[in-house]
């Protein structure tokens, strides 16, 4: 989730304009991105400072390479989904994008690293094995580069060809092997002797981490974190496909507005894939998915599912939660975007005292789901109302409608939002010409891979 928060500005003193409201980012997802920065940039200066004495260029390259090693082991710990780590960030989906931005910034430092590769031949003894550590560190670079390419360009730009997602995570799985190759050429590579260790402790310090959070993330996250369910119930309306699975062992806990990640080997649909969870928590364990077809592995659902099916289960994850939310509060889903709040609509309850309106955009009726759970919500609670706006029969959701069509004042409330990002951008864009810009709006990466 990624929470962009807006703070109403104080009573404007007469004879003066209102000042605008600015949007002021609240402090705590912001500790995870800086705390991935500071080991990097330290990462920089300690080996620079260190090796200073052997000219410029030597210092320069060591520095690089060093915060590459650091960048690329976190990118590692990250992968690994430390729950703990998550709520730095404001949620996984945020925590993703630092993951892949971090892959990004290694792959740059290490290429910065190869053209300014420092020359120790007149300094240093050479060994057999730190020769073999320097030929490691060739290899591993030139394929780690590979690999981070693919995954950087997983959608190619200006032709629209997408890698498959199989081979993009298969590929992935092997960045953690390639970066244990790193870490040996970083134990082994012949450098001078009687410089400062604080550089290689810390060096070591997170090789070792990051290679222990692959190996933890490939075979032991697996066998604890998945839950066995099997497939109580299916259905498809139009392209969504909406399963119900009930557990076969303990049940998973779960808030309303998170997400999990679903596997069914059992099918040949061995690749987890991340969906939120379209149901509140119920007293049978039973949870529900409803999924959009919008890849092959999403597509398959219908024909390769059925009731019996064992799936597993990951989770959960996100920090998708109304409950943080003011007393008013606006709920904007476009299309499949909707799942979050049919969860969120089934929690509620009569003694809940929020004013909620909720708006869900769909192209066509037959993609309108969950209305009667909507329904339900709406008559146990009268605070809670909402409409289906219908592209192809009302036209497009404009500011304006939204305004007119909340029971409260737009600028007075919270904005939740889940779908695609050009809906948010144009309604954001009129609320704000409107002079109605929510007090805060929060919204979920609709993709983080």
């Amino acid at each position: 989730m990624t929470d962009a928060v807006h703070r109403a500005g104080d009573v404007p003193a007469p004879g003066f304009p209102t000042p605008p409201r600015l949007p002021v980012i609240s402090p705590l997802p912001l500790m995870g991105p800086l705390l991935v920065a500071l080991p990097c940039l330290l990462a920089a200066l300690l080996g620079f400072n260190t090796y200073a004495p052997y000219g410029a260029d030597a210092a320069l390259g060591i520095a690089v390479g060093a915060a590459a090693v650091v960048a690329m082991a976190q990118t590692l710990i990250l992968a690994a989904r430390p729950p703990l780590v998550e709520l730095l960030f404001g949620g996984l989906d945020r925590m993703y994008r630092v993951h892949k931005w971090l892959g990004i910034s290694a792959m740059v430092l290490m290429i910065l690293h190869q053209q300014i590769e420092p020359d120790f031949e007149r300094t240093v003894r050479e060994t057999g094995l730190g020769e073999l550590g320097a030929e490691a560190g060739e290899f591993a670079f030139n394929a780690l580069l590979a690999l981070i390419a693919v995954s950087w360009f997983r959608r190619l730009p200006f032709i629209g060809l997408e890698i498959p997602y199989q081979i993009w995570r298969f590929s992935h799985r092997f960045m953690g092997a390639l970066f244990a190759i790193v870490v040996f050429h970083q134990f082994f590579v012949d450098m001078p002797t009687g410089v400062d260790p604080s550089l290689s402790m810390l060096l070591n310090t997170f090789g070792i981490a990051g290679v222990a959070a692959w190996i933890f993330t490939e075979l032991v996250a697996p066998q604890l974190r998945r839950r066995e369910f099997t497939v109580s119930e299916i259905s498809q309306t139009g392209d969504t496909t909406t399963l119900t699975l009930s557990p076969m062992g303990r049940a998973m806990r779960w808030r309303p507005g998170q997400f999990a990640f679903v596997r069914a080997p059992e099918a040949g649909l061995s690749e987890p894939h991340p969906f939120t969870i379209a149901s509140a928590p119920r007293p049978d364990g039973a949870l529900t998915f409803s999924i959009r077809a919008l890849g092959g592995w999403t597509r398959s659902l219908p024909a390769t599912l059925r009731t019996g099916t064992r799936v597993q289960v990951e989770g959960p994850y996100g920090r998708f939660d109304f409950r943080k939310g003011g007393a008013r509060q606006i709920w904007l889903a476009g299309g499949i975007g909707i799942t979050p709040f049919l969860a969120w609509a089934e929690s509620l309850t009569e003694a809940e005292r929020r004013d909620i309106h909720l708006v869900h955009c769909v192209r066509t009726q037959e993609e309108a789901i969950g209305v009667e759970t909507l329904r339900a919500a709406a008559a146990r609670n009268p605070r809670f109302s909402f409409e289906v706006v219908v592209t192809t029969r009302d036209g497009r959701l404009t500011a304006e409608r939204l305004i007119s069509a909340a029971p409260f004042a737009v600028k007075d409330a919270d904005l939740w939002f889940c779908g695609p990002t050009g809906l948010k951008d144009g309604i954001l864009k009129g609320l704000k010409a409107q002079n109605q810009m929510p007090r805060r709006v929060r919204f979920e990466q609709f993709e983080f891979a």
